[in-house]
């Protein structure tokens, strides 16, 4: 009797988590774990808030996993009005911090409602594409360009033109993985660039300063180049083996700025050179790999769309961090998935971990 409880209770723990998905997160937040402590060597109660962090996420990640993917789509349409609702609500009475209105002031507690649009949005257009397969038009896809474009110029209006770049790639995944024409994307590519001067006339001082700084970083070294010269300092100094953990110069003499934050990939890389920078990427590509498959093997467009979404999005987070911290993208702000110091934005990127793992077990449950 015993045995048959025991079995079962192992079932309800781990019977929706998928094994290599769970296994590559955790080193990567161990990786993660070590590095802030490094990082806020003069103060590692950040890495025990962290670990909180980690912790509430991975108890997320496991409850949405428990979910199949049908009482998923009931959430789509409310997460999404509700998410637009605060963002509007966010320009209207949110509070403005280093001259960005981001935050919703909610009583104790403030909170940024762009990070639910992360995953509101590609969650509603994969509704909408689900709801619509069996004759999908150009007016579909016209009507789904519009869903995320409210969103993401709210968003980008805060100003916080990283979290609009992340929440716009993750619906525009979901609108190319629903059979997006390539004539289309080509013809918005010649759009964009044609555009790109009335842009640039929209872009605040500082986003211009951004761009231009990464052309030669040198015109302001100690303004706005000094963060992609120290980034840039720290990674080449690192070697191929690194300097070795909590022995990195450039981050304890403090000349790495957000070094706990959007800037951690300096503070590793400084620690643990070109070896570990190699393996921190073959993990990001497992990850991302493990997660196409479980895309590909999907029963449903939902969870085809959705999952091909969360997980490129997952590339799109690393590939924008460690672009704009070696130099070769402008800084924008994007944290790197699970070693970045974060508290909602870590959540939110278990939250999507829970929904591929719901997509995978789901499916085999339907299999057997």
């Amino acid at each position: 009797m015993f045995p048959q409880l025991l079995q079962r209770f192992r079932a309800r723990l781990v019977g929706h988590i998928d094994g290599p998905l769970l296994t590559i997160t955790l080193i990567l937040m161990v990786f993660g774990l070590a590095t802030v402590y490094s990082a806020t060597y003069d103060a590692n109660n950040r890495a025990l808030s962290q670990l909180l962090n980690m912790t509430l996420g991975l108890a997320v990640m496991w409850a949405v996993a428990q979910l199949p993917p049908q009482k998923l789509m009931r959430f789509a349409v409310p997460l999404y009005v509700l998410g637009v609702i605060l963002l509007v609500l966010v320009y209207l009475v949110g509070v403005k911090v280093n001259g960005a209105r981001r935050w919703l002031p909610l009583g104790f507690i403030r909170i940024q409602p762009s990070e639910i649009l992360k995953i509101a949005v590609p969650l509603m257009l994969a509704w909408y594409f689900h709801k619509y397969e069996a004759a999908l038009k150009f007016r579909h896809y016209a009507i789904a360009g519009l869903l995320l474009i409210i969103p993401f110029a709210l968003i980008a209006k805060q100003p916080d033109l990283g979290t609009a770049i992340l929440v716009g790639a993750a619906g525009f995944y979901v609108i190319f993985f629903a059979g997006l024409p390539w004539k289309v994307i080509i013809g918005m590519v010649i759009a964009g660039a044609s555009a790109a001067p009335f842009v640039w006339t929209m872009l605040h001082d500082y986003q211009r300063k951004r761009i231009l700084t990464l052309i030669d970083p040198t015109t302001d070294p100690l303004g706005s180049g000094y963060h992609i010269i120290q980034s840039t300092i720290a990674i080449g100094s690192g070697g191929s083996f690194g300097k070795g953990w909590l022995e990195g110069t450039q981050t304890h003499l403090e000349f790495i700025p957000e070094r706990h934050t959007d800037f951690i990939f300096a503070v590793f890389s400084e620690e643990r050179g070109l070896l570990g920078n190699s393996i921190l990427v073959i993990l990001y590509l497992l990850l991302i790999a493990r997660g196409l498959m479980i895309t590909a093997n999907a029963s449903t467009l939902f969870a085809r769309v959705l999952g091909g979404s969360i997980t490129l999005s997952f590339f799109t987070y690393a590939f924008v961090n460690m672009g704009m911290v070696s130099g070769i993208l402008p800084v924008v702000g994007v944290p790197l998935p699970f070693m970045s110091y974060g508290g909602t934005a870590l959540v939110t990127l278990f939250l999507g971990l829970g929904i591929l793992m719901s997509i995978h077990s789901h499916r085999m449950l339907v299999k057997k």
